[in-house]
């Protein structure tokens, strides 16, 4: 069943209504995205939750002159581009398949019904939500206060799993140093 995983890693964060989860369960929406295809651009205002079944996908925006990786999800995150989605604003971040992709994905309009009529879906959901500021002040923290090699390490510790997933490229725009520097912090291993 498709849904198991996602199940499973909703009863992980928060207790739900069986009535909850199936209504979340027939709302969902399966949708395969090739490598390269964009789940969101930039300019357009984000209508869905995520949640990955398999793959991996980068939320990303372009400055002009190169990308800022905020951040990588793999199989079974949840997602979304928050601040379009609550916001209901155009988006300047970007969604796009690493890999062949596979979510399931939920319209906010569902979601925002789901939180009006059962308190343990305003749960889960706030739960989901307040998750992405916290890891984003993490990044900024990060961004800020530490060098290129000890971004590059704290990645390889927190997500030694994405290493040989994602391309070099990918990995020195998300510690946010060139490929070039990259390279020699790598040869210093």
């Amino acid at each position: 069943m498709y849904y198991t995983h996602f199940v499973q890693t909703i009863e992980k964060i928060s207790t739900s209504e069986q009535i909850v989860i199936d209504e979340l369960v027939s709302n969902l929406e399966l949708k395969n995205y090739r490598k390269g295809d964009f789940l969101l651009k930039s300019d357009e205002t984000c209508k869905y939750f995520y949640f990955l079944e398999k793959g991996l996908v980068k939320l990303f925006f372009d400055n002009g002159d190169k990308d800022f990786i905020m951040t990588f999800f793999a199989e079974n995150s949840f997602f979304t581009e928050l601040s379009g989605f609550l916001t209901g604003n155009p988006s300047k971040y970007m969604i796009v398949a690493l890999e062949p992709v596979e979510v399931l994905r939920i319209h906010k309009d569902v979601v925002e019904d789901l939180c009006k009529k059962h308190h343990s879906a305003e749960t889960l959901f706030s739960k989901l939500y307040s998750k992405a500021p916290v890891n984003m002040m993490g990044r900024i923290s990060e961004m800020l206060e530490d060098d290129g090699k000890k971004r590059y390490n704290n990645f390889l510790k927190q997500r030694p799993q994405l290493i040989q997933r994602i391309s070099l490229g990918d990995l020195a725009d998300y510690i946010g140093i060139t490929q070039v520097s990259l390279s020699r912090i790598r040869a210093q291993k």
